[in-house]
């Protein structure tokens, strides 16, 4: 009677997410369950062991936490090869799809992970139009208070927009947006590699995983499909041009927030005031990142619009477009700026760049950009775990 009576407290405490001693056991969502009961199956099949790292990391694990599912979530890179590779795919009766099962729990992360955590619902609102909208109504103010001062129009500017914007006046409006969404991102990643530390085997961070999983960031390593000839995007071909078109994309941006960061050496240091020209570093820095990222978000549209509906949730659809739009929008502005910096519309072109920026930075922690931080948070965990033994003796690398 006592072990009948310990058995209902038990089942109880389950139903509940405790366990009788007081800890608490995380309940899964119908999603984060889905990803579990995909993952034992792929577990006894390991067909697809060599794909990526989410395959050599659910080998160390024969149970799937909540923990376990978001590491392994945020570690897939939607390649979808697995997909392509699986005998269990729809329409069989296992339904398989791990490319999509994984899309709907990350982007769920991103949601449970905001800071503030009130914010996370932005994650669901944060659309094509919403990113388009917030762009040109940011753009509009701007054009209409120039514009109440007769400047939008002419050459008294003489390609020096500081003449309109002191320099000041910009620090102030976009530095504090900036660090907002700077510790925003940092808050969110930080609680999310407490959760799942524990479950990668709790070690440190040691300069041989980091630098594994800084080559495994740089190159895109895991949008090779596992055997570096590319994912497959609408059918069975395998293709690189995704790999390609996030390599312009990324080293894009990084080139302009370089050339962002030379012209603030360059401002505060050496007092070399902006506009820079050709030859100069910051020009070229920009220049190069502009072209760059125009080119890798239009291959980023293209291949969006073409893709299988089952290698993703459909749902994210409009936040990935959104942010793949305000990133040319920003892009292309910034080089309109520059070949317009001689002509009557350097106003007009000025107002629209920094709408289309500001936009940019507000919805950084809110959008498509927490992916990039939070996949690389689980390959430097994935970096670390696969250092350790296995924890069931079977799988290990």
């Amino acid at each position: 009677m006592r072990a009948l009576e310990a058995l209902t407290r038990e089942a109880s405490a389950l139903a509940n997410g405790t366990r009788t001693g007081g800890a608490v056991i995380p309940i899964l969502s119908a999603r984060e369950a889905e990803v579990g009961r995909q993952m034992q199956i792929c577990n006894a099949c390991r067909y697809c062991e060599g794909f990526c790292a989410v395959f050599p990391a659910m080998t160390r694990r024969l149970e799937f936490g909540k923990a376990d599912i978001h590491f392994l979530a945020n570690l897939c890179h939607n390649c979808g090869a697995c997909l392509h590779a699986c005998q269990y795919a729809p329409p069989h009766e296992f339904a398989v799809n791990v490319p999509k099962a994984m899309a709907e729990v990350r982007g769920q992360t991103y949601a449970d992970y905001a800071w503030p955590p009130a914010l996370g619902k932005l994650y669901q609102r944060n659309g094509l139009t919403l990113s388009l909208a917030l762009a040109a109504g940011l753009a509009l103010f701007l054009i209409l208070g120039v514009a109440a001062n007769g400047s939008l129009w002419g050459n008294a500017l003489q390609g020096n927009f500081y003449r309109l914007f002191p320099h000041n006046l910009l620090v102030g409006l976009f530095a504090p947006v900036f660090l907002f969404s700077a510790l925003a991102l940092a808050m969110g990643v930080r609680r999310f590699w407490r959760d799942v530390t524990p479950a990668t085997g709790g070690a440190a961070l040691s300069p041989p995983a980091a630098a594994e999983a800084a080559d495994a960031v740089l190159r895109l390593k895991y949008l090779g499909g596992g055997h570096g000839e590319g994912c497959n995007e609408a059918d069975d071909a395998f293709t690189l041009a995704r790999r390609r078109f996030h390599h312009l994309t990324f080293y894009g941006f990084l080139l302009c927030f370089a050339a962002t960061s030379v012209a603030t050496l360059y401002h505060y240091v050496f007092g070399w005031v902006a506009p820079y020209e050709l030859p100069s570093l910051p020009k070229l820095l920009g220049v190069a990142g502009g072209v760059s990222l125009m080119a890798g978000t239009a291959g980023l549209w293209w291949l969006n619009r073409r893709r299988d509906p089952l290698h993703g949730d459909a749902a994210q659809k409009p936040m990935d477009m959104g942010f793949i739009a305000l990133l040319f929008l920003t892009s292309a502005s910034g080089l309109a700026l520059w070949l317009g910096r001689g002509t009557p519309a350097l106003a007009l072109l000025l107002c629209l760049h920094l709408g289309a920026v500001m936009a940019l930075f507000a919805t950084l922690p809110y959008g498509k950009f927490a992916h990039g931080i939070f996949r690389t948070a689980s390959l430097l965990r994935h970096a670390i775990e696969k250092r350790r033994p296995s924890p069931i003796g079977l799988g290990a690398e």
